[in-house]
């Protein structure tokens, strides 16, 4: 059972590094737009605090990465956990559907870590 907690951490971090991407290096471009429903105007007004919240999850994706590779598990359940919040912070007070979209991976990635096998 292990193994399906790292799988699913490494999914996270892929995903983080996919939001990343597009944060700070498409935001203003179709793709960009269309996948954060943003109008010209507001893509160019906000580039600069996009670019700065993918960095964020760059970070995030980071320290998953470091865990992994590292194979430290309390590393790998505390960036799951910042995950978790980042996604339970950003439903509230920018877009319910993150909690789908960037907790719940998260939060599935963190009870599969967290369950040890008896075999």
């Amino acid at each position: 059972m292990a193994w399906i907690g790292f799988l699913l951490a490494g999914c996270v971090a892929l995903e983080h590094i996919g939001i990343m991407v597009l944060e700070m290096f498409y935001w203003t471009s179709p793709v960009g737009m269309k996948a954060f429903n943003l109008t010209p105007e507001i893509a160019m007004a906000s580039q600069t605090l996009a670019a700065n919240q993918g960095l964020y999850n760059g970070f995030l994706a980071a320290g998953l990465i470091w865990a992994l590779i590292s194979g430290k598990s309390d590393v790998r359940l505390f960036f799951l956990c910042c995950v978790i919040v980042a996604g339970i912070f950003g439903a509230a007070t920018a877009k319910p559907s993150i909690l789908f979209v960037q907790a719940l991976p998260a939060a599935l990635a963190l009870a599969a870590s967290l369950v040890r096998s008896k075999i």
